[in-house]
């Protein structure tokens, strides 16, 4: 379906679906992709909060599992003012603003606390935020997506060696394209929903995601060797129409901003959990294997993208404030 014609027909769903700041109560319509479940318990634990926190004064309806489309649709439906909020990787965001672009740089946190660090610290992720405000919306939060691997169908890589001139699937963003690259692949940038069958008749040779990808999406039915060079972590973005901010009033925007805060204690606390069940569950199902590499040369192969980072002024900038927060 055309874009312009599947955003009109979406909006015409939603009119006669949800009642929209109407009667006194407010409904803020919530719209994401396929996630893992602990972004999916996050999401409905934030709307169970601001439910309650405001006495049922704001309500939430959700349209989950790609209802309304992938996840560029819905960055265009809250646009539109047809969705309030979305949740989204930081990948796609790059293409909406290049400091999102500085989650995507390969190798940039060692461990998951230099990451929570950063992601915590409004100094550094306000302006991120902030940054596609004149497009009709803001960030307002941040989920965990753990560190994104690489998985092969036919053999597993364990050196550098290993990918080169493999086929392999990434997201729609220019620093991962060029990461892929420095390492010896060949990177296809391809929606998710089209990955299991490339990987099946041999489209791609692998792929890079979490772990969540090898059960939720199925994926360690046709590629099941799993390596941790864990060359990103690139968060979830909650994203919020600007409209619909100026539409609550400061104290409903407050009791927003507080749920979305504790929604994102709750999904750290369930995400390691809920992956070590997921490796669990691809081991018992899938036969899928693990194997842990020495990440050294992977780091070392792409440090031009630091060396040209320099000429980026804005995302330099921001990469050392980034540097100076994890430390």
């Amino acid at each position: 379906m055309e874009r312009s014609l599947f955003i009109r027909t979406v909006m015409l769903t939603l009119l006669f679906t949800v009642s929209f700041f109407s009667r006194g109560e407010t409904t803020l319509r919530l719209a994401y992709a396929e996630n893992s479940q602990p972004v999916k318990d996050a999401l409905h634990f934030f709307g169970q909060q601001v439910e309650e926190k405001t006495g049922g004064e704001i309500k939430v309806a959700y349209f989950p599992d790609g209802q309304l489309g992938g996840e560029r649709e819905l960055v265009e439906l809250i646009q539109a003012n047809a969705v309030d909020i979305t949740k989204v990787s930081s990948g796609l965001m790059e293409s909406f603003s290049p400091l999102y672009g500085i989650f995507s740089l390969p190798y940039l946190f060692s461990n998951a606390d230099e990451y929570y660090k950063v992601m915590d610290n409004p100094k550094i992720m306000d302006p991120v935020y902030q940054s596609t405000a004149a497009q009709g919306f803001i960030g307002i939060g941040w989920y965990d997506s753990g560190a994104r691997n690489f998985y092969m169908s036919k053999s597993p890589i364990k050196s550098i060696e290993d990918l080169r001139g493999k086929k392999i699937r990434v997201m729609q963003s220019d620093t991962s394209i060029q990461t892929l690259k420095l390492l010896g692949a060949s990177p296809i940038a391809m929606s998710q929903a089209e990955v299991y069958t490339s990987l099946q008749q041999g489209i791609l040779d692998g792929a890079e995601n979490n772990e969540f990808a090898l059960t939720i999406a199925r994926h360690g039915e046709v590629a099941r060797y799993y390596t941790y060079d864990m060359h990103t972590r690139i968060p979830d973005v909650l994203l919020m129409s600007t409209a619909t901010l100026a539409k609550l009033t400061p104290e409903q925007r407050t009791i927003v901003k507080d749920a979305i805060r504790a929604s994102i204690e709750f999904e750290k606390a369930a995400w390691d959990k809920e992956i070590e069940k997921t490796k669990q569950a691809a081991v018992k199902d899938f036969n899928v294997e693990f194997f842990e590499i020495d990440k050294k040369p992977f780091q070392d192969a792409v440090q031009p993208i630091y060396d040209n980072l320099k000429n980026k002024p804005q995302l330099y900038k921001l990469y050392q404030q980034i540097q100076s927060a994890k430390h």
